[in-house]
């Protein structure tokens, strides 16, 4: 037993998070909904990767701000936003270009009994203030990321401002390493936790697989390949941006394979953020940019969430027999980008911004309801495109402010 309890510690991670996989997918069509039993060893993974989040943000923030001058944080925040905002209507403008390739929908026709509430869209304003918490604990509490990310960069600066004061220098000096040592801390707990990922991910699978079944799948299959297209596409987009900013592909994928994987097992951006911080931090990524530009990223930056608003537009207009003009294609791109900002955080973000979406281009909510079969299998491949674009993001930007250091230098 303890040889095979040795085995498996040793073993790669991304191995056993592959057969993980398989095994996953097996037994989910082997046993269908029976699979649900497993449920309970998925949950523990989200729980113990949820667990980590609030300190991984707040202690590496922290110590981020206090590696760099506040100029340079404000230089890259900047940066941060144009990639995100980019990103986003590029990756609309990707799903709206495959869709139409491919038409998906096109023969489907709506159950005239199927119904479709539309979610409350809290919109940019809501999502603006809510960056600044009225209760701190409550941002906690709520996992607000947002309100999380300012009450970190307040105290960061301020212990900053402790450390190159007379007075209280040496004060400031022993709260950071008290900060650090935490922060240190919790990237241990984070190596214990890594060897329970491959379980949490074969009882997700399975039970995923097992709930949505075989019929399910073929009945909405096109859409569903024709959103993976579109996600290989974006993924290609993202290797160009690597290989023009000089960031080696190959490093890359070997750190980010592992945050990929189980953002598209438990179809969460901000559950993944444990292990996409620890692969910003394998890449070698500035950690006073990936502590800010990550929880960010997980928050506004939904790159799959955008494509999954194009195809979805083109499917529903084809459904209904009304295909998407030029201008309602315009429209799609600009509503699109501002609802995957607009809709952060909300529980169902995906379903949200696409009605949101359909709301404005006229697209009947019964086809939302249609899209709903299929949300599992679709949420799973675009949550792992929004982990990939903000670590390409984060590597990016990092290579360029890298090279600014050495121009300043020389």
């Amino acid at each position: 037993m303890k040889k095979i309890l040795r085995g498996y510690l040793n073993a790669s991670l991304i191995i056993k998070i592959t057969v993980a996989l398989v095994l996953g997918i097996a037994v989910g069509l082997i046993f269908g909904e029976n699979a649900a039993v497993l449920a309970p060893f998925g949950d523990l993974l989200i729980k113990l990767l949820s667990f980590l989040i609030i300190p991984l943000i707040l202690f590496t923030l922290i110590v981020g701000v206090n590696q760099t001058k506040l100029s340079n944080l404000g230089r890259m925040g900047g940066k941060v936003f144009l990639y995100y905002v980019l990103t986003s209507a590029l990756a609309i403008i990707v799903g709206l270009t495959v869709a139409n390739l491919f038409n998906p929908g096109t023969g489907l026709s709506i159950d005239p009994d199927q119904s479709f509430d539309v979610p409350d869209n809290p919109g940019i304003v809501s999502v603006l203030l809510n960056i600044v918490p009225s209760n701190m604990v409550t941002a906690f509490n709520e996992m607000n990321l947002l309100g999380i990310i300012f009450t970190a960069f307040a105290f960061g600066i301020a212990i900053a401002a402790l450390r190159n004061s007379e007075e209280h220098g040496a004060l400031g000096d022993h709260l950071y390493k008290v900060v650090e040592g935490l922060n240190e801390a919790t990237f241990k707990i984070m190596n214990v936790i890594l060897q329970y990922v491959p379980i949490g991910i074969f009882a997700i699978i399975a039970k995923t697989i097992g709930n949505q079944g075989l019929d399910t799948i073929l009945s909405l299959g096109n859409m569903i390949a024709v959103l993976y297209i579109a996600l290989i596409v974006q993924v290609g987009i993202y290797l160009l941006f690597l290989l023009f900013f000089k960031v080696s592909p190959k490093k890359f994928f070997s750190h980010a394979n592992k945050p990929m994987i189980t953002a598209f097992v438990t179809q969460s951006s901000s559950g993944t953020l444990p292990l996409t911080m620890n692969a910003a931090k394998g890449l070698g990524i500035s950690k006073s940019l990936y502590s800010f530009s990550l929880p960010l990223g997980a928050t506004i930056n939904m790159d799959g969430a955008a494509i999954r608003i194009a195809i979805s537009a083109v499917f529903a207009a084809n459904v209904v027999g009304s295909p998407l003009s030029f201008t309602d294609m315009v429209m799609v791109v600009i509503v699109g980008t501002l609802a995957s900002i607009g809709t952060a955080g909300v529980p169902g973000a995906g379903i949200v911004m696409i009605a949101t979406v359909f709301a404005q281009v006229g697209l009947p909510m019964e086809t939302v309801a249609l899209l709903t079969a299929v949300d599992a299998l679709v949420g799973m491949g675009a949550t792992g495109l929004n982990v990939t674009g903000d670590l390409v993001g984060a590597s990016i930007i990092n290579r360029k402010e890298r090279a600014l250091k050495e121009k300043s230098a020389s």
